[in-house]
């Protein structure tokens, strides 16, 4: 069997890495690879970054040299594609069959006896691979928290039924995520293990701030971590700035000598600055790092005591890593501010709000299974269905406080969900009853009602 595994982050690469280390991909038999019995590992790595030439991707970043080594060959799907963007293929379904021959030569496949590993599945070029080769079996791997969330989109039942497994580093414990459910299987990858491929790639390159000054020296330091959430269009950039001075009083309250900030690539400099005067206003020393190391690789190296951020993936991660503490900031407000309800990010934000509370109430993994459950059904009721009862089962135990922080009385209003705000009058009459809102039911109805009147009095005379 050859297996092709379409990834596009660090973070993907490594939860594939450990898993194979783990033997969580069953073994298949035939050639021996790197890690055992696998069959034909392909990487098939590309960059989704919209503008790829500013970007190293996976396929050359040499911190991920080792993780590249477990498969067996590597074909880049931007040399194949390019000069189209791979976000941006999407071929008419028509062209697929031809395109399935000449990939299938390309790559030296066997169509018939193939597995198909991918990221982000509701989107090119993952979604175009799933539909390229119609007979592999399909998993999905996960990106961080998002991948708790439900599908986004629905999926063609041809593509749906052939998703067997989601494969995920187990950051959050004993929380399944939502993509690819119901009736994919949830395969996590050991927290150890996947901390051990991170470890593969940290390169033990001197760890130096923007100013070179050494960041390892054993000082107390706290982590702050930037998400430049105004590029979404979440926060305005005077409301943004605000949150990272929020999240430096948040990582004080850890009493480190030092905190680093890590700020986004793309915020500007502006949001580092105000940072900055609010650390020295705690009287603490104010490092930027803007290095190769991921949040988590940072944070083992400086032996953080805290790291703190809105919603990023590295704070349970870490957490889960290391036991590091981890705070956050605005989770509430954001969880407000998300439109439409369907964002995808509103279950990592529910996640991290949900595991830095203060006294949470969602310290049981099984409690925070519930949430995640309710939510991802309140933002996709079609293509989670199968998670109503469990939506109503933790509505009918929350207070209303407790209520309105994860769910929007409107959105619950329109699924008829428990805690839902009484209906107006006005609202009941426009309210779709079968497919109709009741006012054009009854417009309909007293049309009716005069035809047949009609007919009734022309028989009458007869006419």
């Amino acid at each position: 069997m050859t297996r092709i595994f379409a990834l596009h982050s660090a973070y993907g690469l490594a939860t594939v890495a450990a898993a194979i280390d783990e033997g969580l991909l069953e073994p298949r038999p035939g050639r021996v690879s790197r890690g055992g019995a696998g069959g034909d590992r392909v990487l098939v790595p590309f960059v989704s970054a919209r503008v790829p030439e500013l970007v190293t991707g996976i396929a050359a970043d040499p911190a991920l040299a080792a993780l590249r080594t477990r498969f067996d060959r590597i074909e880049d799907l931007d040399a194949l594609l390019g000069p189209l963007h791979p976000s941006g293929w999407e071929p008419e379904a028509g062209d697929l069959p031809l395109l399935e021959r000449l990939f299938t030569r390309a790559w030296n496949l066997d169509a018939d006896d193939l597995e198909l590993f991918v990221q982000s599945p509701q989107v090119a070029p993952a979604r175009t691979l799933m539909s390229l080769f119609p007979r592999a079996k399909i998993t999905i791997v996960g990106d961080g928290l998002m991948t708790y969330s439900p599908m986004r989109v629905p999926l063609d039942h041809a593509v749906r039924s052939r998703i067997i497994r989601v494969l995920h580093a187990d950051v959050v414990p004993g929380v399944a995520p939502l993509a690819g459910g119901p009736v994919a299987a949830s395969v996590p990858v050991p927290v150890a293990a996947f901390g051990r491929v991170l470890d593969e790639t940290d390169l033990g390159e001197p760890l130096l701030d923007t100013a070179g000054h050494p960041l390892d020296d054993g000082a107390p330091t706290a982590i702050v971590l930037g998400q430049y959430l105004s590029a979404l269009g979440l926060l305005t950039p005077r409301e943004e700035i605000a949150l990272q001075r929020e999240l430096i009083d948040r990582a004080a309250v850890a009493g480190p000598a030092r905190i680093i900030f890590k700020p986004h690539p793309a915020a500007p400099p502006l949001q580092t600055d105000a940072v900055r005067e609010r650390a020295l206003s705690h009287g603490v020393e104010f490092a930027v790092y803007r290095g190769p190391l991921a949040a988590e690789q940072l944070a083992r190296r400086v032996d953080a005591r805290a790291v703190v951020a809105a919603f990023s993936t590295a704070l349970p991660t870490v957490q889960a890593l290391r036991g590091t503490t981890i705070a956050s900031a605005g989770a509430s407000m954001l969880l407000r501010r998300l439109r439409p309800y369907e964002n995808s990010n509103r279950v990592p934000l529910a996640i991290v709000d949900a595991l830095t509370r203060e006294d949470s109430p969602y310290v049981d993994p099984a409690r925070l299974q519930l949430l995640v459950d309710a939510v991802g059904y309140a933002m996709q009721p079609e293509i989670a269905g199968h998670l109503r009862e469990r939506a109503e089962l933790l509505l009918r135990d929350l207070t209303t406080g407790e209520r309105e922080r994860y769910f929007a009385p409107e959105r619950l209003r329109d699924l008829r969900l428990p805690g839902a705000p009484a209906e107006s009058a006005a609202r009941r009459m426009l309210r779709s009853a079968g497919g109709t809102g009741r006012m054009e039911e009854l417009r309909l109805t007293a049309i009716g009602a005069r035809r047949r009147a009609g007919r009734a009095w022309r028989v009458i005379r007869g006419r």
